[in-house]
């Protein structure tokens, strides 16, 4: 049976370069980077380049990169770091309504310990305001935290024009940005945010790998204790092979981000068009223009996500219906609904991401294949009405 993996913004393979850059330094250059001998400086040279071209690629300087165990990890650090770093000054964050859970629940655990929290309303598309984020502001805010792109629905914020705001307010700004490093040009300087978190295994990189950008003079806690590795601000000794693959992925992103763009456009606008065309009642996601080059997100009527998902992968079609470290979840997807979806049609959403290796065949197939799952989940409904 044909096989094609569509969840993309879930985790992406590992690439075949990444893998070989890996290898040496599991058995052969095994050194911990902070011992003094030969073999530990080894590792260390390994480990500091990898920051170079981490550092290259997110347009930032390679002393604020700051090496996690991923996104997850990076995006509380941020959060919870500024927080207690700035407790002095101020105790208001502000945030969105569509972040991703690794913000949203650091987020409301400092609300529940004393901290005031402002989620600002999206659009339909997704989208915040800038301005409904410089009117939340207020003399006591020490952060602001919006993801670059919508891990579900790929909507891409204005972020240049929040940092802005930002700036001017003197308020710390975190970017999510575990979706869009590799995938568009992400540039920390050219966005002007603060903190920013990215994830290798998004990029074709390793898993259990990640960093957060920490602009110069920014004030933030450590997160993790009991060591002074990454110059004192996160314990744990680094991991040298995953660290070398981010950083080898890192580098063929910025050589190919061109390419990777040119190659999944058009076939993320066929697969959106030819699916709005053949499956009749359904709606795409997300803002039809200002969005991931990889992302369609849509909701069929009177079919569950994971009804369509399960026969999906029957066809050996992978797809997801929202965020994967949601997907054990029987609850409609937050995004969703913070667009103005109703229950029942957030309930029936599927989410294809696309990759390097797609192609315009596994497009047209997973076209072809939809319509007859759909009418079959639809026959067997007693809310659908036969047309």
């Amino acid at each position: 049976m044909k096989r094609i993996y569509m969840d993309y913004a879930a985790t992406s393979p590992t690439h075949e370069k990444v893998v070989e850059a890996m290898s040496p330094y599991y058995s052969e250059i095994y050194g911990n980077p902070s011992s003094v001998h030969s073999f530990g400086q080894e590792a260390r040279d390994a480990v500091e380049g990898a920051r170079e071209k981490i550092a290259k690629l997110i347009g930032a300087k390679p002393e604020e990169v700051f090496f996690t165990s991923g996104g997850t990890e990076s995006d509380n650090w941020a959060i919870m770091g500024t927080a207690y770093a700035n407790q002095s000054k101020g105790k208001h964050i502000i945030t969105s309504a569509v972040e991703h859970h690794a913000v949203a629940e650091p987020v409301e655990f400092l609300k529940k310990n004393g901290w005031e929290v402002t989620v600002l309303h999206v659009d339909k598309f997704g989208l915040v305001d800038p301005e409904d984020v410089k009117k939340s502001i207020t003399e006591k805010t020490i952060l602001v935290s919006v993801m670059h792109a919508n891990n579900e629905i790929g909507t891409i914020e204005p972020i240049a024009e929040i940092s802005k705001i930002c700036r001017e307010k003197g308020v710390t700004f975190h970017c999510d940005a575990v979706q869009t490093t590799g995938a568009i040009d992400v540039k920390a300087d050219e966005l002007a945010v603060d903190l920013l978190s990215l994830s290798g295994h998004k990029f074709y990189g390793p898993k259990g790998v990640g960093a957060l950008y920490i602009r110069k003079g920014t004030r933030i806690e450590r997160f993790l204790r009991g060591g002074g590795q990454e110059r004192g601000r996160r314990g744990s000794t680094e991991n040298v092979p995953a660290i070398v693959g981010m950083g080898v992925a890192a580098e063929l992103a910025g050589k190919e981000i061109n390419e990777r763009h040119e190659h999944l456009t058009p076939l993320r606008d066929k697969l959106i068009k030819g699916v709005l065309e053949k499956v009749d009642e359904s709606i795409l996601n997300g803002h039809p223009t200002k969005r991931l080059p990889n992302n369609a997100n849509f909701c069929v009527k009177y079919c569950e996500g994971e009804a369509m998902l399960l026969n999906l992968d029957l066809k050996g079609v992978a797809a997801s219906s929202g965020s994967a470290c949601t997907s054990g979840s029987l609850e409609a997807s937050h995004v969703l609904l913070a667009i103005g979806l109703p229950h029942d049609i957030a309930h029936g959403s599927l989410r294809f991401t696309i990759g390097r290796m797609t192609t315009e065949e596994d497009v047209d197939y997973v076209i072809d294949i939809l319509p007859g799952i759909v009418k079959k989940i639809r026959d067997i409904s007693p809310l659908y009405k036969k047309k």
